[in-house]
């Protein structure tokens, strides 16, 4: 058995060094796309649509809406220990501020109960699974599949001279701020107001592929 899930984590790394390179394994590949000349020029919040527009949209869509039915078996057991464990409600709603500040609810599994992290909700954080209720949020509208991290309106205030740039995104399920594991606000910052003056198609796909490979890798290990 062990054999066989180190072989599921070395065939994950084998994926991302064909798709990329070997710096991919060591959280460089991005380095190009964040450090190439951002604008001087303050992102237009008149648009009408959020950074990537239709295309963007299009792929959230088809992405999304294919996640939720390979996964309804996994969200509906996730959905089912959260109730056995710490009742209702099952789906917390968190509000957080999205394209042009528009203030919608993000989706997540309860994952503490009275205030207190659940064990349960300890396995599912550690795992990323309390997340997953975020497809419903990108099959809404609401979230991109790929995009700056969703924050509160007390973070907000922190963005500063990038708020322009974060609010011209829709936050993402994951982003730059996932691939290289920030957890300081100034360096989420940074990231996210280069992601939406660098954004491209490659780019949401380095990001996407690189978190799956690391989620792979992640399972393989455990």
């Amino acid at each position: 058995m062990l054999a066989e899930l180190m072989r599921c984590d070395r065939i994950s790394k084998l994926i991302c060094y064909l798709i990329f390179d070997d710096d991919i394994l060591n959280g460089r590949f991005f380095m190009s796309e964040i450090a190439k000349p951002i604008p001087d020029t303050r992102v237009d919040l008149k648009s009408v649509a959020p950074v990537g527009g239709a295309i963007k949209r299009l792929i959230d869509i088809i992405l999304s809406a294919v996640a939720i039915g390979l996964m309804l078996p996994l969200l509906v057991l996730c959905a089912g220990t959260t109730f056995l464990a710490s009742g209702r409600p099952i789906i917390a709603r968190h509000p957080r501020i999205g394209f042009r500040g528009r203030a919608f609810e993000c989706f997540g599994f309860e994952t503490s109960a009275e205030t207190r992290v659940t064990r349960l909700g300890a396995a599912l954080r550690k795992a990323g699974l309390d997340d997953l209720p975020q497809l419903f949020n990108v099959l809404r509208g609401d979230m991109s599949i790929v995009g700056p991290q969703p924050i509160s309106c007390d973070e907000f205030d922190q963005y500063a001279d990038q708020a322009a740039a974060y609010l011209s995104c829709k936050p993402g399920i994951t982003g730059l701020w996932r691939v290289y594991g920030k957890t300081s606000l100034l360096d989420r910052v940074n990231l996210d107001g280069n992601y939406a003056r660098s954004w491209s198609p490659l780019l949401d796909a380095k990001i996407a592929i690189s978190t799956l490979c690391t989620a792979l890798g992640s399972a393989a290990r455990r």
